[in-house]
């Protein structure tokens, strides 16, 4: 059985048990870095109780199901699971921060700091500094724990 397929099975089979209305499950998938990249969005009417407090309850929900998943397939893969594609728009206004950070950074010449976030998150800023090509931007990440954040470096 093929993973996208069993990835939804086991999302539907899930919200149906906890009683959580759906509309559809929508799974992309792509290559990253030679590993399987599952992107699932679930499209729901009430997306308050599947998003929880901070996206606690999608991190939750993301993890029993790659778990599940990983036990059936045996197959080495990576999910995003998402709600009405809240995530993505995390992502966007992450990027958008990050954007007007880098044009404080090459203005002033001075290192800019984010404020903390999620490990997840912090990748998203890494990534997208490492592949838009800027030469002298840099990224550093600073702190422990739940204040860990990331440091927009300006080097001449």
């Amino acid at each position: 059985m093929k993973t996208d397929t069993t990835l939804k099975e086991i999302l539907e089979q899930m919200l149906i048990k906890l009683e959580v209305p759906f509309d559809k499950v929508i799974i992309k998938s792509e290559d990253q870095n030679g590993t399987d990249l599952y992107r699932i969005n679930i499209e729901t009417e009430d997306p308050s109780i599947l998003i929880g407090f901070h996206g606690e309850n999608i991190h939750s929900l993301q993890h029993l199901v790659k778990v599940i998943a990983w036990k059936q397939t045996q197959k080495d893969f990576n999910i995003l699971l998402d709600v009405d594609n809240y995530r993505q728009r995390q992502e966007d206004n992450v990027i958008s921060l990050t954007e007007k950070k880098i044009e404080m950074a090459k203005k002033t010449k001075k290192t800019q700091v984010l404020p903390p976030m999620s490990p997840y998150f912090r990748r998203v800023v890494h990534l997208y500094i490492a592949n838009a090509g800027y030469d002298n931007i840099k990224t550093e990440s600073i702190g422990n724990g739940d204040h860990r954040q990331v440091t927009i470096v300006y080097e001449n």
